[in-house]
């Protein structure tokens, strides 16, 4: 085996470590992760029967079939207040030092809180899709659409989740933490996800249009009700690549520096 090889699976298995290490705090201390999953499934019933009849005419049919595909974008934004707070709360009670000076891949450090993040988005998606159904979403998406929009989702809670990471590295207490995400869990209210842009007033319009979530949302509700796509597929995957990417670099940036 090379050194190169044996330096990747190192750097793997250490990554598991952290991701069995962020499970296990998710088992002791699962009111942060329920509140993650249940909040926005809260709201997305909080819309359906409180202001479902009053938005039903921005949905052009059944509301419910039009607000869960925006709903489930909530989930990767409110994970951003989840990994924000453990890692500052790490860094915080000085266990990220402590990791610096072991002998692991100092880049597992920060993954196992991505792949932490992917496995309770996607488990979030997965209980809001079915109480969603109870209530009435009808999606008529086959196998490879479905495929599709969870592979989206698993995106943008990738790319929102580095961005969370920088965000908790530069917060200097869990508290201050919990703030920073503050304007990206707000993102999805401001955009197509509850009701049709132009139904809103000029700016406010021309914000939501071009913010990430809107074409996000527009593709992912394509996807599942079959609704036109255009544009907003790419314009998806760019708006997660620009963001993935600087969050990656900019939380390895930080981390590179507070180790210095």
């Amino acid at each position: 085996m090379t050194t190169l090889t044996k330096s990747k699976s190192y750097a793997l298995a250490d990554t598991m470590t952290m991701l069995r290490r962020n499970m296990i705090h998710v088992k002791r201390y699962p009111s942060m992760t329920f509140s993650i999953i249940i909040m926005p499934i809260v709201l997305m019933l909080v819309f359906k029967y409180v202001f479902g009849g009053a938005l039903e005419k921005s949905s052009g049919g059944n509301y419910i079939d039009y607000l869960a595909p925006g709903m489930m974008l909530l989930l990767p934004a409110y994970l951003t207040v989840s990994v924000a707070v453990s890692i500052a709360t790490d860094a915080s009670k000085g266990i990220v030092n402590r990791f610096r000076v072991m002998a692991i891949s100092q880049s597992s450090v920060l993954t196992g809180h991505v792949l932490g993040a992917l496995i309770q988005a996607m488990a979030g998606v997965v209980a809001m899709t079915a109480v969603a159904m109870l209530v009435g979403f009808r999606p008529n998406a086959n196998v490879v659409e479905w495929v599709g929009a969870f592979g989206l989702l698993a995106l943008v809670t990738f790319a929102f989740t580095w961005l969370a990471i920088a965000l908790g590295l530069l917060s200097p207490t869990p508290e201050s933490a919990s703030n920073a995400p503050f304007p990206i869990v707000l993102l999805p209210f401001l955009g197509s996800g509850l009701v049709a842009t132009d139904t809103m007033p000029v700016g406010m319009r021309q914000f939501a249009e071009y913010q990430p979530f809107t074409p996000i949302t527009e593709t992912l509700r394509g996807l599942l009700m079959g609704t036109e796509i255009g544009a907003n597929g790419w314009v998806s995957l760019v708006w997660c690549a620009i963001i993935a990417g600087g969050g990656f670099l900019w939380s390895k940036s930080i981390f590179r520096k507070q180790a210095k």
